[in-house]
């Protein structure tokens, strides 16, 4: 796949992603704003009901009172006057109220030439304050004649003037009382509580009542203050000139707790499909960058491995043809030099493949590996016996710095000197000049610690997490001044993996490198 289709695919799939998570949380919100204008609705309809039931309370309380004054007072006789004096005493404002009135009923009856057998009544009141009232009175079923037919007597239409007069007087009386004498809070929580269950709002809430110039009233719940942008607002009781007095605040603190379990299955669901598109996606995308890492990677490998085969077959064809040389051919020194040179590049051809061969069968678990007490001291010592040919060879050495305590653990002998082996190969191969290289060795309760540290040309942060992988070299373009496959580290974090243990790396550019294993003792 090439470059740049690569990078078209994985535009357009985050697009898609972008796209489809974007349509999800737009259908989240949709739902979550109707769901919180449904319950903004349903409380202003039971602020509603709660506002009308106080004020129908408090209306058929102030008829009784008046029935009742109007009953222990009698009504008026026929002569149509009566005196009336009436006294109410406030005993928490210490305030006193008295109504007298003379109130004195007067009709006048109006003939008219419009209508046919017609009369007009027209009746005035006279007392505290006067009132006017006209009826239009049609045949036989007049209301409010002085007629024997008439269906109220004097009596009882003088009842309803002084109803209607103590009804306003009444009404002056409760408009300067406090809120909180007119209705307490226990009732008013209760009633708040009963309207909003019936509209399934079972919540805990707080409330207010406030005058219509903001100031607060006792009726309220606890240290109540106004909240504008979470509270809900309702006219609350008006005055007897039709003006608003009182405005009533309702809030709820776990209003969006409440919101959200309306809609928590279609939100959760939601939720679920963005985390399976998402999850769905970085697993794609990891598996195109992996894939074509890993198609770099081979490319690069096969490249590695017709260059490092590349030698020692120009060699075997060099040494093939010069015993093929009449000369040569009769001198048996020369021959078995060419012979030994052709059985020495075979090998090495042969290790070559023989290591790649490992990694796989390791990987699928085809190799056993058996353990037994080994020495870790003892298989250091020969792996250095290893490569001390090759050490001398660019004239440096090996220093040893044992210092473990204990050095016995479970492992494999053959495969843990092959680690060493690797190690000390990868220390001699990335050391420029003489290689100077170290081996440590601690111990502590329960691990043996091994380090080698070389002074060679380190690598970068970015290499220390991929140094470990299969087949990975460091980039360095087309050139191969550093022999390899990049299988050796993989194998070492294989059989060391085996052995229950763990291997990291710690390195500076230009500085070399410090590798160091560590394993379980027994």
């Amino acid at each position: 796949m090439g470059k740049k289709m690569f990078i078209l695919i994985v535009i357009l799939m985050s697009i898609s992603l972008i796209g489809i998570i974007a349509v999800q949380v737009y259908w989240i919100n949709n739902a979550l704003a109707s769901k919180q204008e449904q319950f903004k609705n349903d409380v202003q309809k039971s602020l509603g009901s709660v506002s009308q039931r106080i004020a129908d309370k408090e209306e058929a309380s102030l008829e009784k009172d008046i029935e009742n004054i109007i009953r222990d007072k009698g009504v008026a006789d026929n002569a149509q006057i009566k005196n009336y004096l009436f006294q109410q005493i406030d005993t928490t404002t210490k305030q006193k109220f008295t109504f007298g009135a003379t109130i004195l009923e007067e009709n006048f009856k109006l003939p008219t030439d419009f209508l046919d057998n017609d009369t007009i009544i027209w009746k005035r009141i006279s007392g505290k304050k006067d009132f006017f009232s006209s009826s239009y009175i049609k045949g036989v079923d007049n209301y409010f004649t002085d007629t024997d037919e008439s269906r109220f007597s004097v009596s009882q239409r003088m009842a309803a003037v002084e109803k209607s007069q103590f009804k306003e007087v009444f009404k002056d009386f409760l408009s300067i009382k406090p809120i909180h004498q007119r209705i307490s809070n226990r009732e008013l929580k209760k009633t708040i509580a009963d309207e909003l269950k019936k509209r399934d709002i079972d919540l805990d809430f707080k409330y207010g009542v406030y005058t219509n110039d903001g100031l607060a009233t006792k009726l309220k719940s606890g240290y109540y203050t106004i909240n504008t942008e979470n509270g809900y607002a309702y006219p609350f009781i008006y005055g007897t000139d039709g003006e608003l007095d009182y405005k009533l605040y309702v809030t709820f603190p776990t209003k969006n707790e409440h919101i959200l379990a309306g809609i928590s299955g279609i939100l959760l669901l939601s939720l679920l499909f963005i985390f399976i598109i998402i999850i769905a996606f970085s697993s794609s995308l990891y598996q195109l960058i992996r894939q074509k890492k890993i198609s770099e990677i081979k490319t690069d490998f096969i490249n590695n491995m017709t260059h490092e085969f590349k030698t020692p077959i120009a060699t075997i064809n060099l040494a093939l043809d010069s015993i093929r040389n009449p000369k040569i051919l009769g001198d048996d020194e020369k021959v078995l030099r060419y012979i030994q040179m052709i059985r020495d590049e075979n090998k090495r051809m042969h290790a070559q493949v023989e290591n790649v061969l490992r990694i796989s069968r390791l990987e699928k678990n085809q190799i056993e590996i058996s353990k037994e007490t080994v020495d870790v001291h003892d298989i250091i010592d020969d792996a250095i016996s290893h490569v001390n040919l090759l050490i001398k060879d660019r004239k440096g050495n090996i220093n040893t710095h044992f210092e473990a305590i204990t050095s016995e653990i479970s492992g494999n002998e053959f495969h843990l000197t092959n680690v060493v082996v690797n190690m000390l190969e990868n220390a001699l191969k990335y050391s420029l000049g003489s290689p100077k290289i170290d081996v440590y060795t601690e111990s502590t309760n329960k691990f043996f610690l091994f380090k080698i540290k070389d002074e060679g040309i380190g690598m970068s942060k970015v290499v220390q997490k991929q140094v470990f992988d299969k087949f990975y070299r460091e980039q360095k373009g087309n050139i191969h001044d550093v022999k390899g496959h990049g299988l050796g580290l993989a194998y070492v974090k294989e059989i060391v993996d085996k052995h229950h243990g763990t291997v990291f790396v710690e390195s500076e550019k230009g500085k070399g490198s410090i590798f160091t294993v560590k394993l379980p003792l027994i």
